[in-house]
């Protein structure tokens, strides 16, 4: 109820939409006739000469008549009083000098010349005092109302960043009766803006004075209103917040407020995302679209994190249908509908299947004849695979074979295979059968499809990764487990890879190893800090913070290219290219021939041994090793037993 009586004592009080236009122009009218009697007093020293006065009767009848009609015609009559702008001032300032021309010439031209002309300013400048005070007027009785009517459950609140930024918000949070914030102030680590006061409201102090800011006037919430900062001032902003023991929301960037106007309703808890520092992508859409639009797309793992944002981000750009590909039944399932939701114009068709069944990947190229395909489906878990390395190796390599066979089979005009910077000198089984796989996609090259592979770091959110477990572990208390104190990853946001996946197959001229600008690593110690301060708790006193040491395969830094490739750039300046040294196609035929019959006699040292031979710097992981030497262990036993 309080909120239904405050909005209409708004509403009321500012919107001249609620009045009969004939009553809200009959008041223009009687400002017109006040402004034309003062400018006459105001000439004479308020004592308008008898002789006058018939001219002052007929100016008044010109002056309201010509400007009544003015104003109606500019509209000036209907308006929104509360939000007042310079934008409405400047219409008004047009609406007055228009009505005083038409009328003044009026005037001139019927009255005898010893009519004074300088009524004609004076009148000008009264008229617009009057029409613009009263719209002021108007706007601070809604501002004076909204603060008397206000309810106690409304947060005190400091706006952090005294820039456009935070005055638009603070325009908005006065404005909107169903906000529930009463701004105290503006801090802004500015040091030049302390004292200045924007709206009514001043600049309190910087950064470091925020903990006395907090006590002193009570503050329940910081509002950080600086969608500029980079991810080391927001992380310092947010140390600040959290040493004054206040709540805190923040702005988006400017790619998120031109989808939604209203910054108010875009204020959110703070997300990793924010103290990352990964910057809005900005594509080339063009030239997406010109490869996607009326296409027929195949995603394979389309029911995965990297596979099911590319079906987001294609049906952006119109493709004629969408083939979502993966073995998950209940993936595809939800994956469909959702496509529905977001995307109902926008063809999209779900796939079982296996990468590896070259007869159902036949069936589906058949049936739907795709131009592109990207290639997501792969085993990513680093330990799974190194327990698990014949599966690795004939998921992601002989399922990407036998993907890029059939796409050149039946005749696609794009293949992009989604890799990994773990194939950068592998440490472990899942990266070295990523490399492999780039060199399979490299040798089948020279024909009519076109063949290239992205290589990416970690993206947040992704199902495994390390984020979403974080999560899970600070909402039941802790502790939260990071494998060793030095251990960086890059990271970044799934939305951010699949589009810059798309900027890179619009560059794809056939043969390429794409690398995308992954910014600068990050240590998962100060990564799981971080996400428990998020979630409002202390690290080492709320949450306990525990090593569990280094994961089979695991290697504390990431790196995103070899030291034999040359680094080539694109039009885009978060894609680069790597060119290196690319096998012959007969050779990987005859070494993947024996790769197969590795795989069927289930021999991991000879298994490791090939994939050595066409990864030279791959350092097979200790856990591998170890199970190598026992394998041997138990042959040479069962050997000598048996002799």
């Amino acid at each position: 109820m309080a909120q239904e009586s405050r909005t209409g004592t708004n509403g009321l009080l500012s919107d001249l939409s609620k009045f009969p236009a004939g009553l809200v122009l009959a008041l223009q009218a009687f400002l017109f006739f006040v402004a034309g009697v003062t400018a006459f007093l105001l000439r004479f020293d308020f004592g308008v000469p008898a002789r006058y006065v018939p001219d002052m009767r007929f100016a008044l009848c010109v002056w309201v008549g010509i400007k009544v009609a003015t104003f109606a015609s500019l509209r000036l009559h209907r308006a929104l009083w509360r939000y007042v702008s310079s934008y409405d001032l400047a219409r008004l300032l047009l609406g007055n000098l228009l009505g005083s021309v038409a009328s003044g010439a009026t005037i001139l031209w019927l009255l005898p010349a010893g009519f004074p002309r300088s009524i004609h300013f004076i009148d000008l400048l009264v008229c617009f005092l009057l029409t613009a005070g009263l719209r002021l007027a108007g706007k601070i009785a809604t501002d004076l109302s909204r603060m008397y009517l206000s309810g106690k459950n409304e947060k005190r609140t400091l706006i952090y960043g005294a820039g456009d930024a935070g005055v638009s918000l603070l325009r908005e949070v006065r404005q909107n009766p169903g906000l529930l914030y009463s701004a105290v102030g503006f801090i802004d680590d500015n040091v030049g803006k302390k004292g200045l006061h924007i709206q009514g409201l001043g600049v309190l102090g910087d950064r470091a004075s925020l903990p006395y800011l907090v006590q002193r006037y009570a503050v329940d919430i910081v509002l950080i209103a600086v969608p500029s900062a980079t991810a080391a001032e927001m992380r310092e902003i947010l140390a600040a917040c959290r040493r004054a023991k206040v709540a805190f929301k923040t702005m988006p960037g400017i790619a998120e407020v031109i989808e939604e106007k209203s910054l108010a309703r875009q204020l959110r808890d703070v997300a990793v995302e924010d103290i990352l520092g990964r910057v809005p992508v900005k594509l080339d859409h063009e030239g997406i679209r010109s490869t996607l639009r009326d296409q027929v797309v195949l995603v394979t793992g389309a029911a995965g994190s990297i596979g099911s944002e590319l079906c987001r981000q294609i049906a952006r750009f119109r493709p004629a249908a969408i083939v979502g590909l993966d073995i998950s039944e209940t993936g595809l399932f939800f994956m469909e509908r959702q496509m529905r939701d977001i995307a109902p114009d926008v063809r999209f068709v779900p796939e079982i299947g296996s990468i590896q069944n070259a007869r159902r990947l036949g069936e589906v190229l058949r049936r739907y004849s795709p131009s592109l395909i990207y290639h997501a489906a792969a085993y990513k878990h680093v330990p799974m695979m190194e327990q698990h390395a014949f599966e690795a190796v004939e998921n992601n390599i002989f399922g990407t074979l036998e993907v890029a066979s059939a796409a050149l089979r039946h005749g696609v005009r794009e293949f992009v295979m989604i890799s990994s910077d773990k194939a950068v000198r592998p440490t472990n089984v899942m990266g070295v059968t990523k490399r492999v796989a780039e060199l399979v996609i490299v040798s089948l090259g020279g024909g009519p499809t076109k063949f290239a592979s992205v290589r990416f770091g970690n993206v947040l959110g992704s199902s495994g990764s390390v984020v979403p477990i974080f999560k899970e572990q600070i909402a039941v208390g802790g502790p939260v487990t990071v494998t060793h104190p030095e251990m960086c990853r890059y990271f970044m946001t799934i939305p951010e890879a699949a589009q810059l996946v798309l900027q890179a197959s619009a560059f794809s001229r056939g043969g390429e190893i794409f690398v995308l600008d992954m910014g600068e690593p990050i240590r998962i110690l100060d990564l799981a800090r971080n996400l428990i301060q998020l979630s409002g708790l202390r690290p080492d006193e709320d949450i306990k913070i525990e090593f569990t040491g280094v994961r089979p395969g695991e290697k504390l830094f990431e790196e995103l290219n070899t030291r034999d490739e040359n680094l080539l750039p694109t039009r885009h300046e978060k894609v680069r290219i790597f060119v290196g040294t690319n096998p012959a196609r007969q050779d990987i035929e005859q070494w993947m021939a024996k790769l197969r019959a590795t795989c069927q006699d289930r021999g991991l040292g000879q298994l490791i041994a090939l994939l050595r031979e066409a990864v030279p710097d791959y350092s097979p992981s200790p856990e591998i090793l170890r199970r190598i030497s026992e394998d041997q262990a138990k042959k040479s036993s069962v050997a000598a037993a048996s002799g």
